[in-house]
């Protein structure tokens, strides 16, 4: 059942810097669940872009209120992935869903609340982050694992079930930026996936490649589920969240609208957009209306 939630505040303590761990997240010792997100918020100011020095930004500091200056892209997100949990964040672009994910994988420490994680995170946001272009895929593969913190003796053991999986041929040896899209995307994910991670968090990847490495990748997290890992995933393929995940959020405007069963939230999902895009339109009507002589 779809659970409609309530944009309320949440009485949590906000991540303070020099806390354990890094980006604000926190390990606790003994949960029941494999991440847990509270009271979230990430604000950005508004002032600092490429157009506004920092000395300019405090010149600017009594004429202009602190919510005028700054926009909240999270706001108020509270949730929790459960051990075996596949969970879909869906939503219209600009919903805030990769800045989340962003967060949970610590790459952006939060403006309030917190994130508790247990075990190691693995993380594929986007495809090819973190690839030396001038390195072969073997040796991009070897650096993944130093990142990651990985015993070097323990990642060329890893080396050959990872070459395999990505099944990219030669092209392992050659240079990352001769890599396609598709291809870099097998890599990638080959390496997030094939690292043991207790949670996965993915950024809309696995529509890429031919149909028979998208039956692999979807039969690899399946059997990561089914190992009480933890995975959360940004999709804009509806069917691969109803299909393959067992809870999903939709997420809009930085908060979340609804949670719960991944066919039920797909539904309010395309019943969402579709209002939406009929409002566009008739706004669009009215201003062309109004315009003509």
């Amino acid at each position: 059942m779809v659970t409609l939630l309530r944009r309320q505040r949440s009485e949590f303590s906000t991540a303070r810097p020099g806390a354990a761990g890094s980006g604000g997240i926190v390990e606790p010792e003994q949960p029941e669940f494999m991440m847990e997100v509270e009271d979230l918020g990430i604000r950005y100011d508004l002032r600092l872009t490429r157009k506004t020095t920092v000395r300019g930004a405090f010149r600017n500091l009594t004429k202009i209120s602190r919510e005028d200056r700054s926009f909240w892209a999270l706001r108020h997100v509270n949730f929790r992935v459960a051990h075996g949990e596949s969970l879909a964040i869906i939503g219209p672009n600009g919903a805030g869903k990769s800045t989340l994910l962003q967060v949970m994988a610590g790459i952006l420490t939060p403006s309030e609340g917190r994130i508790q994680v247990v075990g190691s995170v693995s993380t594929l946001l986007t495809l090819g982050a973190g690839f030396d272009e001038e390195l072969s895929g073997r040796d991009n593969i070897l650096l993944a694992g130093a990142f990651m913190g990985i015993d070097a003796k323990e990642m060329r053991e890893r080396l050959p079930g990872i070459i395999e999986f990505a099944d990219i041929g030669q092209f392992i040896d050659a240079q990352i930026r001769t890599y396609s899209s598709g291809m870099r995307a097998r890599l990638g994910f080959s390496i997030a996936t094939a690292v043991d991670p207790d949670v996965l968090i993915i950024d809309e990847v696995l529509g890429t490649g031919d149909a028979v490495f998208r039956v692999k990748s979807q039969r690899r997290v399946m059997e990561l589920a089914k190992a009480a890992k933890g995975i959360v995933m940004v999709t804009h393929d509806l069917h691969w969240a109803e299909e393959f995940c067992n809870r999903a959020m939709l997420l809009e405007k930085g908060g979340i609208i609804a949670e719960g069963n991944p066919s039920e939230v797909v539904a309010l999902h395309r019943e969402r957009s579709e209002k939406a895009r009929l409002e566009r339109e008739a706004e669009i009507a009215r201003q062309v209306a109004a315009a003509a002589p």
